[in-house]
């Protein structure tokens, strides 16, 4: 694993850092502290004892406030510890609900236009689809398994490092056919319907809208006139690449067993399964769910559909 790989993974820094302050919480319980209270006991004694004498021998001593004073000194944690056993439930709680529960992650491009906007800040389920070990994401319990329609984050299979979030177009078994900017799934014609064009914020264009129904779901995408279907020389080698077959008008992909085809809404401006093939089931983060903030737009709060 290279250091590119180590920086981009969140998990893995926060589960060092759960484990480093882990360990010296749990040196500071079962040792450290009972180390620093025994000197503190033998400390205390020979004080008393000092003051016993002092007081046998007619001199009177404020021992409440010195003894005080002597016990909480030798009591007190050092810094690094301190701040040890401060950090560690505050990073495991985080760990915790980053790994198994929801995870967030902010939209970085347009491939997913109109559904979701550069800016949005959004919520990953990690639990939808199976419980996954941290770090090195296996799947250890299976729950559900991604259907057509879903937006879902997963590992790009060419850069694990990296995060993206396209729309599950196809599941194992599934025949994807995208012939002239229209899908067909197991030879079934998906159903568009032509809504209002769409202002391209970034390029100051409007882009065609339609409703798009994935067998029973229903969600906007975008397409630009001015595009061709795909981009023949964009497509890179990929494994399971014998599954599909390109035409200079569209292509006819066949998703194998532990894969899913992804797409982006923004039809022509994604990087998507179209030009590197299939992702694995183990490359799966989560199922997005619901955008929790846009600074730039806080009506985007809500729902992902």
């Amino acid at each position: 694993m290279n250091l590119q790989v180590i920086l981009g993974n969140f998990a893995l820094i926060l589960f060092v850092l759960m484990v480093i302050t882990g360990v010296i919480w749990c040196l500071d319980v079962f040792y450290l502290a009972k180390q620093r209270r025994a000197a503190a006991n033998r400390a205390l004694a020979e004080y008393d004892a000092r003051a016993a004498k002092a007081t046998a021998d007619g001199i009177k001593l404020d021992n409440q406030g010195k003894r005080a004073q002597i016990e909480a000194d030798l009591l007190r944690q050092p810094t690094w510890i301190e701040y040890s056993g401060s950090f560690f439930p505050v990073i495991a709680l985080v760990f915790v609900l980053r790994s198994f529960l929801y995870e967030p992650f902010k939209i970085p491009s347009s491939s997913m236009v109109p559904t979701l906007l550069v800016g949005d800040l959004i919520l990953v389920n990690k639990f939808t689809y199976g419980i996954r070990l941290p770090v090195i994401n296996k799947k250890v319990i299976q729950i559900n398994d991604p259907q057509r329609g879903d937006v879902m984050v997963f590992k790009y299979p060419m850069d694990m490092s990296q995060d993206y979030i396209k729309r599950v177009v196809g599941v194992p078994g599934d025949k994807i056919t995208y012939e002239n900017k229209r899908l067909t799934v197991n030879g079934v014609e998906v159903k568009y319907t032509a809504l209002d064009d769409y202002l391209n914020d970034e390029k100051l264009v409007y882009n065609k809208q339609y409703e798009e129904n994935l067998t029973g779901v229903s969600h906007r995408i975008l397409n630009d006139e001015t595009q061709s279907t795909y981009r023949r020389e964009g497509v890179y080698p990929f494994p399971h690449s014998e599954n599909c077959s390109y035409r200079s008008d569209g292509f006819t992909c066949v998703v194998p067993a532990g894969n899913y085809f992804m797409m982006g809404d923004n039809r022509d401006n994604s990087l998507d399964s179209r030009y590197w093939g299939f992702v694995p089931d183990q490359n799966i983060v989560g199922k997005a769910f619901f955008v929790w903030m846009n600074l730039g737009n806080l009506r985007r709060i809500g729902g992902i559909h």
